[in-house]
């Protein structure tokens, strides 16, 4: 394996061609994600997202890391994941939303509880929303946690509606509290770009990774809300970028990942910024 990822990049980018509003193929995702597999940027990728409504009796064979999502009834989700495995696919892990926005998040916790406590193997990640019983939420999901699941909190930071996108501070909270309860997470929607910018055509201001990550950082060494919220507001990358160079070769903390449609899209912004040598040894 190439090794011009550094480790602070690695695994950062998940597959998600295959998410809306994509109109790749099955078969085409996992042939676009195998050449991706074989190439010098290989090492910053996570698995292909695997929509549970996308697989079908025919499943391409090919021994690939992807990961399910759970968009069918949670009653359905373990054929799935089996169907998944049988094709030759190695599972990494199972997302899946536990309640819409406002809902209590408990019922589907448990759901997701039970479904761990199944299949061992399995990493499981709870979409829970950012509103109304976020924190006794992820309460219950470091109780999980303690007992030897293997569960963990995805959040969605973007979407359709202003609303979907929380502010600095509401994610330098959501950021914190993970750290607090030392809770690794994940991150769906509106993560674009690599530095947090506003969209022309929506007018929506978006995340960016590499925000996120200076944030995860910061936060995993005691910094406060306040702080963390400073550096997810950055639109400059000139604080962002040099944290993250005195640190690409550590582990990357709190921060697991993210999905994009295109992951040639992340790698390009990261060869600019610098942080990755754009396959030059």
């Amino acid at each position: 394996m190439s090794t011009l990822v550094p480790p602070l990049f690695a695994g950062l980018v998940d597959d998600a061609s295959l998410l809306p509003p994509s109109f790749i193929s099955l078969p085409d995702a996992v042939a676009k994600h195998a050449e991706h597999r074989e190439s010098w940027f290989a090492r910053l990728l996570g698995p292909l997202l695997v929509p549970a409504s996308v697989i079908g009796a025919e499943l391409p064979a090919r021994k690939l890391p992807v990961a399910l999502v759970g968009d069918v009834p949670m009653s359905a989700v373990p054929a799935a994941v089996e169907k998944l495995r049988a094709s030759g696919a190695m599972v990494f892990h199972l997302e899946a939303p536990v309640a819409r926005r406002g809902e209590d998040p408990q019922p589907g916790l448990a759901g997701l509880r039970a479904l761990s406590g199944n299949d061992q193997d399995l990493e499981v990640y709870a979409e829970i929303p950012l509103s109304w019983g976020l924190l006794g939420a992820l309460d219950t999901v470091a109780e999980c946690r303690a007992e030897g699941l293997r569960i963990a909190p995805k959040f969605r930071v973007g979407g359709l509606a202003a609303e979907l996108f929380p502010t600095p501070v509401e994610l330098a909270a959501v950021v914190c509290a993970c750290r607090d309860r030392e809770l690794p997470f994940r991150l769906a929607a509106g993560l674009r770009h690599a530095i947090r910018h506003t969209d022309p055509e929506t007018g929506f201001t978006h995340h960016g990774f590499l925000n996120v990550l200076s944030a995860a950082i910061l936060a995993t060494e005691g910094a406060e809300v306040a702080e963390v919220a400073e550096v997810l507001a950055a639109t400059h990358p000139v604080p962002l970028v040099e944290p993250a160079r005195v640190r690409r070769d550590d582990p990357r903390p709190l921060f697991v990942g993210f999905g994009a449609a295109s992951v040639v899209e992340p790698l390009t912004e990261l060869v600019r910024l610098g942080l990755i040598n754009g396959g030059h040894e």
